[in-house]
């Protein structure tokens, strides 16, 4: 026995250096003299660190930091200090390693990375708040380094590709986390195929049954779309070289995620997704001619297809804000089909597929750059000191994810702002005064409210007043982070100032009805009008809210009110509710059990049904919510609030009926409605609580909503309707 066990550890050793020989392969290209060595003495103090440590699988710790370091040097094309520091990202929050040896062997700037790496380490943090302050704390790393941030990148990739091992609540959390949080942030920092990737694994976690189902289709009709491409891609190659232009042209088929949201955002069919995959043409391209070529090939590919002209995408003139550019143009293919093209040349396709590692390189040849700016946001954003962590993940998540329009200023300077941005977050833009003040704008010449939603290429111009104050309703006017920091802390502010004068007043008032003013009283008398706190009882008083005759009235019913300071329910509840939960058989709470011991209720945004995929989710007030695990709020449940997720599932049923609605498309009939309503009520005896239809120049659009038992009923009945003549599709739809 004692044998078959060092022929495995001999086994592994070997394992471990032809991974350490690939990691070297891997980063030839940066390599420069004495950074084998460099390499060499992380790998021997990470290997020694971690030896008698093991994955969740069973495989060697060590194989963790080799792939992390891998992916760093060649999926994002960092350099050797990277890679040192990818190696040793867990030594010093796992083992006897310190930040001063990390010192004293690698110098000042590793161990500052890997200081940063350890912070921002906490992935199973059980505290929301805790989640939300380390990704904050990661952020203000990008200040001192964005390396810590591209590593950290890798790390969770790698923890994503090797997830199968974890419990299923871990992988819920994670995934969640990673579709939230780290793909958002990875397209902004322009790694498309590691965004790309994270969120098809996240998609793999979260909604397993589409992802396979998808990913099943994409299989059935691969050799059938080698065939197009090939077809569709021959005369381009061939006049592109005709016409002297050195050209990689290939097809690339698009993530499932992607196809996902689009049979979301559509709402249809796999069937009905047309661009499965796009074409890429990649020019080698002298700096100089770059534009040119680009237009060169664009030309070449639509006057071989027809361009859809409503699907031009010029970022080779406006690169995107994280350094993206490309031509991305619609065309229609030979067989009547839609076809996504994208022309790029093999500086620009490095940037976009190795994002910030890329752009240093090439850093000399471009001469504005976004990444840049968007750095600077991200600093104003982290110096606003009343941000409070989870305001601000929502704030910056919205930040990351949005699509940028281009402003331009009366004087033509252009300014990039998100997709969905107002004239009053322009004004902010500009200057935090000139959107304090702002009354209005002037956009193209034309007078427009504060709110007009502007559109790309607008010009625009802004109107202030020193009478203007920042208003709360602006709130909702607003779209960008810095924008919202802004009017927050200006609204701040004047409550502040309110709340001072209103401290004044109480303190007189008192006074008269001879009540000690001191913390105790304040904060009874906080309790007695509802109110979250002392600040917002002095803002009452001075608005004239609370007077002193609603004083009087808390002085006779004193004597019923038991004193207690402020508390903080949230967190009683949630501890309480989950012993609760622990305190019976397993630490799963099962959903339609006899015992109603603990209060549940299913969520409104998902309409849960046996059957579905579920967790529970501890709120403030409402008890247990049960939510679907893909539904739309699930990954900011999960990613912001960990903490008060319970693990749920469905017991055996008795007979239960459950809300949940369908949408149906069809061709309008005669007797339509009926043979559905037929199908329905007697086929399935199904009851039905409300039914909206409309007709239009001859298409069918109903939605009905009706109780079913579990999933297995409502399929069975989707199926049945599906049969129904003139029914062309029904999906079942989230409330």
């Amino acid at each position: 026995m004692k044998t078959e066990l060092v022929i495995d550890l001999e086994a592994e050793k070997q394992e471990i250096l032809k991974r350490y020989r690939a990691l070297l392969r891997a980063s030839k290209s940066t390599l420069q003299r004495g950074d084998k060595k460099e390499i060499r003495k992380a790998f021997d103090m990470a290997l020694e660190s971690h030896k008698d440590m093991r994955r969740k699988s069973g495989e060697p710790y060590i194989y963790h930091p080799i792939a992390v370091a891998q992916i760093a040097a060649e999926e994002i094309g960092l350099g050797t200090t990277s890679i040192v520091c990818a190696l040793l990202h867990d030594v010093v929050e796992d083992t006897d390693i310190t930040l001063e040896d990390i010192e004293r062997e690698f110098g000042k700037k590793t161990a500052k990375i890997i200081d940063g790496l350890t912070k921002i380490s906490g992935v199973f943090d059980t505290n929301s708040s805790l989640q939300a302050e380390n990704f904050r704390k990661m952020l203000l790393t990008l200040a001192d380094d964005v390396r810590v941030i591209l590593i950290k990148l890798a790390d969770r990739l790698h923890n994503m590709r090797t997830m199968d091992f974890m419990p299923r609540h871990k992988q819920l959390k994670i995934a969640s986390e990673t579709i939230y949080l780290y793909a958002p942030l990875a397209h902004r920092l322009g790694l498309y195929a590691i965004k790309s990737e994270l969120e098809d694994l996240s998609m793999k976690y979260l909604d397993p049954d589409t992802y396979k189902f998808i990913a099943k289709k994409l299989n059935e009709k691969k050799a059938e779309r080698a065939l197009f491409i090939k077809k569709f891609v021959e005369p381009i190659d061939e006049i592109v070289h005709e016409q002297g232009l050195v050209a990689d042209v290939y097809g690339r088929p698009k993530s499932i995620h992607s196809i996902w949201n689009k049979m979301k955002k559509k709402n249809i069919p796999f069937e009905e997704v047309y661009d499965l995959f796009a074409i890429r043409i990649i020019l080698d391209s002298a700096p100089e001619n770059e534009k040119a070529d680009c237009w060169k090939a664009y030309s070449i590919v639509t006057d071989l297809y027809r361009p859809n002209p409503d699907r031009l995408r010029d970022w080779v003139s406006s690169p995107k804000g994280n350094g993206y550019e490309s031509l991305h143009t619609t065309v229609m293919g030979p067989r009547g089909q839609w076809v996504e093209v994208q022309i790029r040349t093999q500086r620009m396709n490095e940037i976009a597929e190795k994002g910030f590692a890329a752009h240093w390189k090439y850093k000399e040849s471009t001469n504005d750059n976004g990444l840049d700016q968007w750095i600077q946001k991200v600093r104003e954003m982290l110096n606003n000191p009343e941000a409070n962590a989870l305001d601000f993940l929502d704030d910056f998540k919205m930040n990351l994810f949005s699509d940028e329009i281009f402003i331009f200023t009366p004087k033509g300077a252009l300014i990039q702002l998100p997709l969905g941005a107002t004239a009053l977050d322009f004004a902010f833009e500009i200057h935090t005064d000139v959107g304090a003040t702002c009354i209005g704008a002037k956009v193209n010449h034309k007078l427009v409210p504060i709110s007009y939603k502007l559109q790309n290429g607008d010009q625009v111009e802004i109107i202030t007043s020193n009478k203007q104050t920042p208003k709360e309703d602006w709130l909702n006017v607003v779209v960008t982070a810095k924008a919202k920091s802004k009017i927050k802390s200006s609204l701040k502010e004047e409550k502040r100032k309110i709340a001072e004068n209103g401290k004044e007043i109480l303190e007189r008032k008192l006074k008269s009805l001879k009540i000690t003013y001191n913390t105790d009283n304040l904060n009874k008398l906080s309790y007695f009008f509802k109110l979250p706190s002392t600040q917002e009882l002095f803002v009452n008083v001075a608005l004239g809210k609370i007077e002193l005759k609603d004083i009087k009235e808390y002085l006779s019913s004193e004597k019923e009110i038991e004193t207690r300071g402020p508390e903080r329910p949230e967190n009683l509840s949630v501890d309480g509710v989950k012993s609760k939960i622990k305190g019976s058989e397993s630490d799963i709470l099962l959903i339609g059990e006899d015992m109603q011991r603990i209060d549940y209720t299913l969520a409104a945004c998902c309409n849960p049904i046996p059957g579905d995929d579920v967790f529970g989710f501890i709120t403030v007030s409402e008890g247990i919510k049960i939510h679907r695990t893909n539904c739309p709020n699930a990954a900011q449940l999960m990613a912001n609030y960990g903490y008060r997720v319970v693990k749920a599932k469905w017991n055996k049923q008795q007979e239960l009926t459950f809300l949940t609605g369908l949408h149906i498309v069809g061709i309008d009939d005669v007797g339509l409605i009926n043979n559905i309503t037929r199908v329905i009520s007697t086929d399935f005896k199904v009851n039905m609580r409300s039914i909206t239809v409309d007709t239009n120049e001859g298409i069918f659009d109903g939605s009905i909503m009706i109780f079913v038992n579990d999933t297995e009923h409502l399929e069975n009945l989707i199926k049945n309707l599906l049969k129904v003549r003139g029914v062309t599709g029904v999906t079942r739809f989230d409330a």
